[in-house]
């Protein structure tokens, strides 16, 4: 059965950042089987007019979405003592129940804005993956691997190799990976042994890279002055799929390193600039060919889900860092958000409106007053990139299944999610004590 959506226009996405006025899409199985104008299509089962623009769902290519129990705290502090005197003491007493509902709350939160794939390292695997499947988002859950837990005598390897082969469903909504957390935490030969056990089932590698220019110094210094990365490179860490966080303070050999290896970033602007880390190269890391998409960090360190902010902003910082205004275009920027973040995860079907690809698009409403006027096409591109907000979208669908309709998230109970992660925060704060 074939469902045609008919807007004012439709943004594939693709290489071409191709517009179609008077656009429709059609879909059958959650796949899309045409794009083009509505004129002169062929019969459909069923039509649907939604006026405005349909454009791909947003992909979160970095988050640690259950963090919205911890929303706000420690502000003003850098980033290590951020995450050890305020987030790692209330984390450390989280409950699989509470990691539920932070999971759930966020999954709100970045539906009702259009995002429609999100990357998580987190732990509570399995919470976060039911959290996710009840909402309706797609999800790449990489479980994290946290030194911690290794110290602790546990087999966390093994515990994450383990819900790979229970829940990775790469044609369906959720696909597993690995998350170890950092080289500075675990060291280079665990990080080592994570990826060889990721590689060995073809699943993503997801690690924070570089995120600080302090990151690391200690690790480096006991190994005579080389760098992470080539450390990291060296010990087959970049052998197989991987995606890195933040990667902040690379240099040429870095970004070298990480286009030989096919590397992918996660950029996310707002959590860099909130934690002071610095600013990511991203124009001289697209220009190597390396794969750039579009994070938000976690609800903590940003402290919002909606990733048209990072859309704005990291066309921004990249002007203002290299006091160059063509560094990065909105068109850029929404291509990260889009197939480009896409394919950092490793989607060859995701991320734009093409036939044979994954139906998962939004409906932005273009009667505001910020999307006014419309002259050009390009000139509708900028105003999704500079003013484009969760505020705009209307309605979503994932795999073909609206799970926004009128701006209301159809799957959640956000009500009681909002009580759920208020009561549960405050006890984490209090039995902190932080």
């Amino acid at each position: 059965m074939i469902t045609r959506y008919t807007a004012d226009f439709v943004l594939t996405c693709d290489e071409d950042m191709s517009l179609v006025p008077g656009g429709a899409i059609d879909v059958a199985d959650g796949r899309i089987t045409r794009v083009g104008s509505s004129e002169g299509a062929p019969p459909a089962d069923r039509v649907e007019h939604l006026g405005g623009l349909i454009m791909p769902g947003l992909v979160n290519t970095h988050a640690h979405t259950p963090m919205t129990l911890v929303r706000g705290a420690g502000d003003g502090l850098p980033l290590l003592r951020w995450l050890n005197e305020v987030m790692w003491p209330r984390e450390g007493r989280m409950t699989p129940e509470d990691a539920w509902w932070g999971m759930t709350l966020g999954a709100a939160e970045m539906l009702a804005s259009g995002v429609t794939t999100t990357c998580e390292m987190y732990l509570f695997e399995e919470a976060v993956i039911e959290a996710a499947a009840a909402a309706g988002i797609r999800l790449m859950m990489s479980p994290g691997i946290i030194s911690a837990l290794d110290d602790a005598g546990g087999n966390r390897l093994g515990e994450v190799v383990a819900a790979h082969t229970r829940y990775h469903d790469p044609g369906g909504t959720v696909a597993v990976g690995f998350g170890p957390h950092s080289a500075y935490d675990l060291g280079i030969e665990r990080c080592g042994e994570i990826a060889a056990a990721a590689r060995d089932l073809d699943a993503l590698l997801h690690i924070h890279i570089r995120e600080t220019r302090e990151e690391g110094a200690d690790l480096e210094a006991a190994n005579g002055g080389r760098g992470t990365v080539e450390m990291l490179a060296g010990a087959g860490v970049f052998d197989g799929r991987v995606l890195a966080a933040h990667s902040v303070w690379l240099d040429d050999t870095d970004i070298e390193i990480y286009a030989g290896h096919g590397v992918a970033v996660a950029h996310c602007p707002i959590s860099n600039m909130k934690l002071a880390s610095g600013v990511a190269r991203v124009a001289d890391l697209r220009a190597a060919g390396v794969t750039v998409g579009l994070g938000t960090d976690g609800p903590a360190s940003n402290d919002t889900l909606d990733l048209w902010q990072e859309i704005k902003t990291a066309p921004l910082l990249a002007r203002v860092a290299s006091h160059d205004a063509s560094a990065l275009s909105p068109a850029d920027a929404i291509a990260m958000a889009t197939i480009e973040g896409a394919i950092a995860l490793g989607y060859d079907d995701l991320g734009a409106l093409l036939p044979g690809y994954r139906a998962d698009f939004i409906r932005i409403d273009l009667d505001r007053p910020e999307m006014t006027p419309v002259t050009s096409p390009e000139e509708l591109i900028a105003h999704l990139g500079w003013v484009g907000s969760g505020k705009a979208v209307t309605d979503v669908w994932v795999g073909g299944r609206q799970v926004v309709c009128d701006r209301d998230v159809v799957g959640i109970d956000v009500g009681r999610a909002l009580h759920e992660v208020s009561t549960r925060g405050a006890r984490l704060a209090r039995e902190s004590g932080t």
